[in-house]
């Protein structure tokens, strides 16, 4: 009975700083869609509508992010998680991912904050918040989704509170942050985030094999080689990018590889055949197969639709 007091109690209070939050963020995050903000690492998201029924595809960057007001969801692999109210959502890796807006109005928009993790901060942070070492973990999970952390998200409210008066945020920007890193570092998934700035971990050997992928996701290594590249067996290579991404190796680069074809065709930079080319596709009609399964419709028709609801 008393935890389930304690837990009433600790929700009320999320919900409390969450609903300070958000009122920050109507003062600040006035421009509609996603803009960074003049604190360095900070971003704010505003949108007055819901989206259209299928996902916005794009990258999300290692991050810790709060949605103060209205709802969306994110799909990470094949998982998916909603994320809304006093929910934190954490990618202590860069993660390609599907997300849709699915309560926003005129009245009253989603308003989400994000804050960068930067790892140099977060290493020093560590040592600090786990003086004898990391505790040993169980089965690691990709879907970073924290309930109501009170600590947490007034830690965030005060980064953006340094907007409110000129100076703070030259004087005060990096109290705060450092704040929100040890909140995180604290709370039930910091041992996660701080696996991935540990040197030797295998989620740093992970997030290794992320950054190669990102850079050469055009280039068709062979799963011996990254595993090799990142000094792991294939077959734990394997299990540890799955645990960390919910993606196979394989499935992340498809997913940077489809998003950069994208890219390049909504910019009017390349059509379909020659995007694909130059993403690593060889065979076109691969590339529409494995286009249509991703975002649900093949290339010619995808991009003709964005554009159609861009325009209108």
């Amino acid at each position: 009975m008393l935890k389930s007091d304690e837990e009433k109690t600790k929700a009320e209070q999320a919900s409390a700083a969450t609903k300070r939050l958000a009122r920050l963020l109507e003062r600040h995050a006035r421009q509609e869609g996603t803009t960074e903000a003049p604190i360095p690492g900070l971003y704010f998201n505003r949108y007055s509508r819901n989206q259209p029924s299928d996902y916005k595809h794009t990258m999300y960057w290692p991050t810790v992010g709060i949605a103060a007001q209205g709802k969306k969801v994110i799909k990470i692999g094949d998982k998916v998680a909603e994320y809304s109210g006093s929910r934190i959502l954490v990618a202590p890796v860069a993660l390609p991912v599907g997300i849709q807006t699915i309560q926003a109005s005129p009245t009253e928009p989603f308003l989400g904050i994000g804050v960068y993790l930067d790892p140099q901060k977060i290493a020093a942070l560590v040592p600090q918040v786990y003086p004898d070492g990391l505790p040993s973990i169980g089965r690691r999970s990709a879907n970073y989704v924290l309930d109501g952390e009170p600590a947490l998200i007034d830690a965030v409210a005060r980064l953006v509170a340094c907007l409110d008066e000129p100076g703070d945020g030259r004087l005060l920007a990096s109290l705060a942050e450092n704040e929100i890193f040890i909140r995180l570092l604290r709370s039930p998934i910091g041992v996660y985030v701080a696996e991935t700035v540990l040197n030797g971990s295998d989620a740093q050997r992970v997030a290794k094999a992320i950054d190669w992928l990102r850079d050469h996701f055009a280039e068709s290594p062979k799963m011996s080689e990254l595993a090799d590249m990142v000094h792991l067996s294939e077959s734990s290579f394997r299990e540890y990018f799955k645990s960390v991404t919910s993606m196979s190796p394989l499935q992340y680069q498809k997913a940077l590889r489809l998003q950069e074809a994208r890219r390049l065709m909504l910019a009017g930079e390349r059509d379909a055949a020659s995007a694909s080319r130059l993403v690593g596709y060889i065979s076109d009609s691969q590339f529409s197969r494995d286009y249509s399964r991703f975002f649900g419709s093949p290339p010619s028709r995808d991009i003709a639709k964005w554009r159609t609801g861009r325009s209108s």
